[in-house]
């Protein structure tokens, strides 16, 4: 356990190494969400009750279609050399291979959404930081689910040409159940309200999905990467 836990760590640190050398995923990532959500204070009156409700919507969007451009990059940035084969045919599980590189990418996905918030919170007027615990247990969750499904089908779609287009053609579908549960409670904590009553249940939702899927993922990890 501990030798595999190891593995998990080297991978983890090899694949940030690598993001924070180039910064090409990070730094593309930022800017899309940034610019989403200059162009979304456009087209949605902040001052307006109906943007004030939505807007835990507006911001998952953005999320999950920045959070895309880094999770693109986990196995393709592998190819140049046969690396990824080298990596196919080290002496580490697949799951070892997997969790690191969901990990890698989780630090990356919630850094981008560090960034993104306080901007967030700029354009559209909200008090994000009323229920800021609630919040960033949510971030925390929302960003585990776009992680775990994001990662796993970057290894599927790795050998794809057009793997650009097909990583979100197949991972938001899959995605709509967390992403429906994280938009519903960010939409009431970014006003101020806590997680209580009907809400707690999407909480239990976007859990239960990380859970399930994270325990999918590392069972058909193997399969996925070697056929």
């Amino acid at each position: 356990m501990i030798a595999f836990f190891r593995q998990v760590l080297v991978v983890t640190v090899k694949d940030l190494r690598a993001e924070l050398r180039t910064k090409e995923a990070v730094n593309a990532s930022l800017a899309f969400a940034l610019v989403i959500l200059l162009m979304f204070s456009f087209a949605f009156d902040p001052l307006e009750e109906t943007t004030r409700e939505i807007s835990g919507g507006l911001l998952w969007i953005v999320f999950a279609f920045a959070g895309t451009l880094v999770l693109n990059r986990s196995f393709a940035r592998e190819q140049p050399n046969d690396c990824l084969d080298a990596l196919i045919a080290a002496p580490i599980s697949g799951a070892a291979l997997f969790l690191g590189k969901a990990l890698a990418n989780y630090v990356l996905v919630l850094a981008v959404e560090l960034v993104a918030l306080p901007v967030f919170g700029i354009f559209y007027g909200v008090h994000w930081t009323a229920q800021f615990p609630q919040l960033m247990l949510v971030l925390l969750l929302g960003a585990w689910a776009l992680t775990v499904v994001g990662t796993i089908f970057s290894a599927l779609t790795v050998n794809i040409r057009l793997r650009e287009v097909m990583l979100p053609m197949l991972t938001y579908p899959i995605l709509v159940p967390a992403l429906m549960g994280a938009m519903q409670l960010t939409a009431g904590l970014v006003n101020g309200k806590p997680i209580s009553g009907d809400t707690v249940s999407w909480l239990k939702m976007l859990i239960g999905f990380d859970v399930i899927f994270t325990a999918v993922s590392l069972v058909l990890v193997e399969t996925v990467l070697v056929g």
